[in-house]
């Protein structure tokens, strides 16, 4: 390509494909777009090491809006990412999220039921003894209720969306450079290039950063403090012998959560936050699953108590260690610098409504779907936060 751009984007997974396609694809922009991207076989990528949920259950209408807006796009993707005739595979597991509450967790619960409700999300408000009845393996006997998504709620194939978004995206004339941003040049309040490992200089009249959990060193590049850090997740396989039939993805009261994986299932739970450095290594700390996550599992489901461990992996969050959302937008101060970071799990979930609203923000100046003004950068300097009670 030439050596300038009208838009780089920093980072390209799932979100930063998805920004190059609704840019490209469903805005009047006309310009080039360079796509940069480290690793082009995302091993090491949030994306390929994701659980693949998607889900409505949040506590903050944006995210709802977003999620729903994920949802949709995912079930009805061969109008938009078919190329050349051939639809994308992709396939949704609409089998739902169920979160449980215990009494103390009631009043959240019912709560975030009536904003999912209102913004017109298919959830189902259960009670204990509707839990046991719909859920027989599930056991009940300490819970007050539970929120079950009964339609646009489940997982998705996370590779295969990014891949999607990605050959969508090059086939409407995105570049994709298999290069590193290494500095970025400022000249006042705007940015002028991005230097990249092997390529060199890249002039570029925007740049977007959705480099992931390494969006914080793109953005100290151009000068700006970025709350958003690498967090480990670590994500366990296991086998269970007694068949249990279309599980959901289920949250336990603790922060456990499990759902199947073809004729196995995966599990996993944040840490607490005094064990949640900042971290970039992939080793699985096995400790998590033998001490809090297994004994949770086969609290909660009695068939769980004899089950075997098959396999592990690790995957980051790009975290947002002040409210654990999405950080979106034009920075206040250099009017061509856009952020699309920081969504704390939520990314590949969102990619889709993260892509339309930045390639919105890039070609008219403005939102023109969903309104996502509160998740601007503006909000940490003005004191602002916006907090998420869901977060998985």
């Amino acid at each position: 390509m030439s050596e300038s751009c009208d838009v780089a984007i920093v980072g390209g997974g799932v979100v930063g494909s998805a920004i190059a396609y609704f840019l490209l694809g469903q805005t009047s922009f006309k310009g080039r777009v360079a796509v940069i991207e480290k690793d082009s076989t995302y091993a090491d990528a949030a994306t390929s090491r994701s659980v693949g949920g998607v889900r409505q259950q949040f506590s903050t209408p944006e995210n709802i809006a977003m999620s729903s807006f994920g949802a949709a796009f995912i079930k009805g993707i061969a109008n938009y990412l078919t190329v050349d005739g051939e639809a994308p595979a992709v396939p949704f597991t609409e089998w739902g999220y169920l979160f449980l509450a215990s009494e103390s967790g009631l009043d959240i619960l019912t709560s975030n039921h009536a904003t999912q409700t209102g913004l017109g999300a298919d959830i189902a408000l259960l009670t204990r003894d509707q839990l046991g009845a719909r859920f027989p393996w599930l056991n009940v006997s300490d819970l007050a209720a539970g929120s079950f998504g009964q339609t646009n709620e489940g997982w998705t194939d996370p590779y295969g969306l990014l891949q999607a978004f990605k050959r969508k995206a090059r086939s409407l004339g995105a570049v994709y450079l298999n290069d590193e941003a290494v500095a970025i040049e400022r000249a006042g309040g705007r940015i002028a290039a991005v230097q990249l490992a092997k390529a060199g200089r890249l002039a570029c009249g925007n740049l977007v950063d959705s480099a992931g959990f390494h969006s914080h060193r793109i953005a100290a590049m151009a000068g700006i403090e970025l709350p958003v850090r690498p967090r480990k997740r670590c994500v366990f396989v296991f086998d269970c012998k007694t068949p249990i039939e279309r599980a959901p993805l289920t949250i336990d009261p603790t922060g456990v959560y499990f759902r199947p994986e073809g004729a196995s299932f995966i599990c996993g739970v944040a840490p607490p936050d005094e064990h949640d450095p900042d971290c970039l290594d992939f080793d699985v700390d096995y400790s998590l699953f033998e001490e809090t996550i297994w004994p949770t599992l086969a609290e909660r489901v009695p068939a769980f108590e004899a089950i075997k461990l098959a396999r592990a992996w690790v995957g980051h969050y790009d975290y947002n260690t002040v409210d654990q959302n999405a950080i979106l937008g034009r920075h206040p101060e250099i009017a061509n610098f856009f952020f699309a970071c920081g969504l704390s799990g939520h990314g590949l979930q969102q990619s889709p409504a993260v892509g339309r609203a930045t390639a919105e923000m890039i070609a008219y100046g403005a939102y023109r779907t969903i309104d996502l003004t509160r998740f601007g950068f503006e909000r940490f300097g003005t004191g602002r936060p916006i907090i998420e009670l869901n977060v998985v």
